[in-house]
């Protein structure tokens, strides 16, 4: 089964909540479904990208809106979907992100258990520590959240859709769990879901030209069916065998893994490029084997690495004299294409690296969609096709801004304003790292 196949479409009118909704990337996938979507985001860059986008947007705090506005929400809201940022608990160091993921794990299980949400406070504050370790824990409490709001008669979300880096696996399979056996609700019944085989797949099996590796949790309230997970409709890059999957390999013809329909070759980075003249390398920010003197390098005829917060680093030269081009650095256009955004996506505010690398590939993200809500997957050449910026002083956009910031020109008394956050007037600077995703236009 194709992400294409996949059953009857469930929601009939799906409408997406995109927490930790980023400058675009799964509302732009939502689009391309026809989707509509409401995304809240913290970061004020990420929100001037959005308004240019047209992306209906609430610039806040997702834990300030479950504890203070999640009554103000629209109320046919009825998929939750987000990436929340992850950096605590990598693996790495000195194990104090693994007492956090174990700790987090356990208030996954308590809240389940049916803990309040001022319990699960003090435990998180305990935990201590970055603050960031809370928000992975949000998408459930936003879960749990609904059944007893009355602006929803109580409605679970009908479809949960999360996805985070490799890291954060072992936190989506208690999701898992959790989920199967059922969010609590205040006369003593559960809501069970559906949950799919919690995975990591890699982005350059579904066209995307770059290697990335996102892990998907996707449910669905019981009774409507064991969602499926996107199936691959291209070849995964093997850096060791890099001609292996390529246009150039003639076993990419045949069907792999019982797949019904061949397996297309994965995309090459300059097929995507077309601006760039001749052949071309770039060469990675990051070192390769730990050793930050050896860079990796690919070439115009494979992926690209994955594209990161730093991706203004990666030099650009010939191939294969390795001559400097001109510009020798990726635009952020450039690094737009490279995640699958149309071609003339209106970046906007400052750090547009940072924002361009947080994004989930919206050609990724239309896959992941389409399984999850059972609906067929557009023509990718629609994500080609100009997407155009809204003048700030066009209606739609000052719409758009007094919605998100309670103000019709910059931001209002009540949005985030933290330290290293900036206005786009100014040059960028650094704002609380993020993951995740995505937005989508809703100028409908």
């Amino acid at each position: 089964m194709t992400s294409s196949d996949a059953a009857v479409s469930f929601p009939v009118k799906p409408h997406i909540l995109d927490l930790f909704a980023g400058p675009g990337g799964l509302d732009v996938a939502a689009e391309m479904l026809d989707v509509r979507s409401l995304g809240i985001e913290w970061d004020k860059d990420a929100c001037e990208t959005r308004y240019a986008a047209g992306l209906r947007t609430w610039h806040a705090d997702v834990s300030e809106v479950r504890r203070t506005r999640f009554e103000k929400l629209p109320s046919d809201l009825n998929v939750l979907a987000g990436g929340p940022p992850c950096q605590t608990y990598s693996v790495a160091g000195n194990g104090a992100g693994r007492k956090a993921l174990e700790k987090v794990k356990e208030l996954i299980h308590a809240l389940v258990d049916g803990a309040g949400e001022q319990e699960v406070d003090d435990r998180l504050e305990e935990i201590g520590g970055d603050s960031r370790t809370a928000l992975v824990l949000e998408p459930l409490r936003y879960a749990i959240k609904a059944l007893g709001c009355p602006n929803r008669d109580g409605r679970p979300f009908d479809v949960i859709v999360l996805e985070q880096v490799p890291a954060v696996k072992a936190l989506w399979d208690v999701y898992k769990k959790a989920l199967e056996k059922g969010l609590p609700r205040e006369d003593g019944t559960r809501v069970r879901y559906e949950v799919a085989e919690v995975k990591t797949l890699h982005t350059e099996a579904y066209g995307v030209p770059q290697t990335r590796r996102r892990t998907i949790l996707i449910a669905r309230l019981a009774g409507h069916g064991e969602p499926p997970l996107p199936a691959p409709t291209h070849h995964v890059f093997n850096p060791r065998k890099p001609e292996q999957g390529g246009p150039d390999d003639a076993q990419t013809a045949l069907p792999v893994d019982g797949t019904p329909a061949p397996l297309r070759p994965w995309v090459a980075m300059g097929e995507v490029l077309a601006s760039r003249k001749g052949p071309f390398e770039i060469v990675s920010n990051y070192g390769s084997g730990g050793d930050p003197k050896n860079r990796g390098v690919r070439t115009f005829r494979q992926p690209s690495f994955t594209v990161t917060g730093k991706v203004s680093r990666n030099a650009v030269r010939r191939h294969p004299n390795g001559e400097p081009l001109h510009p020798d650095r990726l635009t952020i256009a450039e690094a737009g294409n490279l995640q699958t955004f149309p071609p003339d996506y209106p970046w906007d505010g400052g750090d547009q690296s940072q924002q361009v690398g947080n994004a989930v590939p919206p050609l990724f993200g239309m896959h992941v969609l389409a399984a999850a809500l059972g609906m067929p997957l557009p023509p990718e050449e629609k994500l080609r096709e100009g997407w155009g910026r809204l003048d700030r002083n066009d209606s739609r956009y000052v719409e758009l801004r007094t919605e998100g910031c309670e103000a019709p020109a910059g931001c209002g008394p009540d949005c985030p304003k933290p330290e290293g956050q900036t206005s786009s007037s100014t040059s960028s600077t650094s704002s609380r790292p993020r993951t995740g995703a995505s937005a989508k236009r809703s100028a409908k």
